[in-house]
């Protein structure tokens, strides 16, 4: 691919995340919402536009760092995820400093690409928000596209592969990465990177801590991207995250 080319895609990127950023922040709908169960689809659709209000979620009155169980009930009914999953991206955006930018869509859009808001394989989410069995990566063991990452012993613990790292949880941490921003989302005492609270409060905190503006759409783009190294992984959470803010202004 020749520079010209590669100019010509990193521009069609920077578009793409431009309008991914302003749907991440669209303000649910008061109105009643119909069900719209399923995942989202991945094919090409019109972008929605800007929401006039930054608002991402609905706290619940009194309660710091949690959202409003009744907007919860009708996000999850009309973006199709499971409540736990939309309960977990919310908590997780009302406990990061306004100046983020972050928007809940955003932490769906990684989840549906991840591990389908952990219900890959058939599984299915607890209340607690965790996989009904736990979500282990491939090895990392070098062969095709994967790295070749050995595992050390606390790793081990995460995974079980005593030779070669595998990324872990529903959001697809490296235990290297999850020693760094390790949080415990839900405030239950153990921070566990099976548990989409905890994982989604990390991601967050990830995502926020690159360092990129992610009130634009090039911070945007360059934030998902720090998280997987991959422009069509950047196209696939803007995909994702501009259905569910479609679903759940409609």
């Amino acid at each position: 691919m020749t520079f010209r080319h590669l100019l010509f895609v990193a521009a069609g990127l920077a578009v793409l995340s431009s309008v991914a950023w302003f749907a991440q922040q669209r303000t649910p709908s008061d109105d009643p919402v119909l069900s719209s169960s399923g995942p989202p689809s991945l094919a090409a659709q019109p972008a929605p536009g800007p929401s006039p209000s930054p608002a991402a979620v609905v706290a619940a009155p009194g309660s710091v760092g949690s959202a409003d169980p009744r907007w919860v009930r009708r996000t999850a009914a009309s973006a199709g995820i499971p409540a736990v999953a939309v309960a977990a991206y919310a908590r997780a955006v009302l406990g990061l400093p306004s100046s983020c930018g972050l928007g809940w869509t955003t932490l769906a859009g990684i989840g549906w690409v991840e591990s389908q808001h952990g219900t890959l394989g058939g599984r299915t989410l607890d209340a607690a928000g965790r996989p009904s069995s736990p979500i282990i990566g491939p090895a990392l063991d070098g062969l095709g596209p994967v790295a070749a990452v050995r595992a050390t012993a606390a790793s081990s613990q995460l995974h079980g592969d005593p030779e070669w790292d595998h990324a872990v949880g529903p959001l697809q941490f490296l235990p290297s990465t999850w020693d760094s921003w390790t949080r415990d989302g839900d405030g239950d005492g153990t921070a566990d990177p099976q548990d989409l609270d905890d994982a989604a409060a990390a991601a967050a905190a990830y995502l926020c801590g690159t360092g990129y503006d992610l009130s634009t759409g090039p911070g945007w783009s360059a934030a998902v991207y720090a998280y997987n190294h991959s422009a069509s992984y950047v196209a696939g959470v803007y995909l994702a995250a501009t259905t569910y803010a479609a679903r759940a202004a409609g």
